[in-house]
């Protein structure tokens, strides 16, 4: 079976349309650019088709962990009827947030394995995205003495750690994955 490629010539009309209407409706001073993927991290992420912004109301893009920026980035791929597998072939970005974001989070799984390793105790990362969650599970590929294993669902995934021989503990045995954001145990924040 063939894999799509995807060109900057093929989906930069539909991302403009799209983008173009959004910005203007939110009245957001940024421009973006749609350019071919440059392969900074190919063992973690390999797009295709990068759209960078850039512009005086970037940070905003940027806020809450890039929450904006990813919420146009999958109202994109929704819009341009991506299948799941494939949306990580083309990212958005902003002031290299995403290389940035990368390295903190191979950082981040590497010192939570020497934990792990140290304490012989899982680690609990908070819910994030699955192409965070899937970085750390990269992160730790060559980590023989340690495991990684996405549990939850939904928004509340989670990315946890164990010592290599130690089993996954049954669900519910003493682990409650994090609530999503916004969100408490019990219902929603009011």
């Amino acid at each position: 079976m063939e894999e799509t490629k995807y060109t900057v010539e093929e989906l930069a009309p539909e991302i403009d349309d799209f983008l173009g209407a959004v910005l203007d409706a939110a009245d957001l001073d940024v421009e973006y650019e749609i350019v071919e993927g440059a392969h900074t991290h190919p063992d973690f992420e390999n797009p295709e088709v990068v759209v960078k912004f850039s512009g005086k109301d970037v940070a905003m893009l940027l806020a809450n962990r890039a929450e904006v920026l990813l919420a146009l980035e999958h109202l994109t791929m929704e819009v341009l009827d991506l299948p799941p597998e494939d949306h990580s072939r083309i990212c958005f970005d902003a002031n290299d947030y995403r290389v940035l974001r990368i390295e903190e989070l191979r950082l981040s799984a590497l010192t939570a394995a020497e934990q792990v390793k140290a304490t012989h105790r899982p680690f609990h990362f908070n819910p994030m995205t699955s192409r965070e969650r899937r970085i750390l599970h990269l992160a730790l590929r060559n980590q023989p003495e340690v495991r990684s294993e996405s549990l939850g669902a939904g928004p509340a995934r989670q990315v946890v750690i164990y010592p290599a021989d130690m089993p996954t503990p049954p669900p519910g045995a003493g682990f409650t994955p994090a609530p999503p954001r916004g969100m408490r145990r019990g219902g929603p924040r009011r």
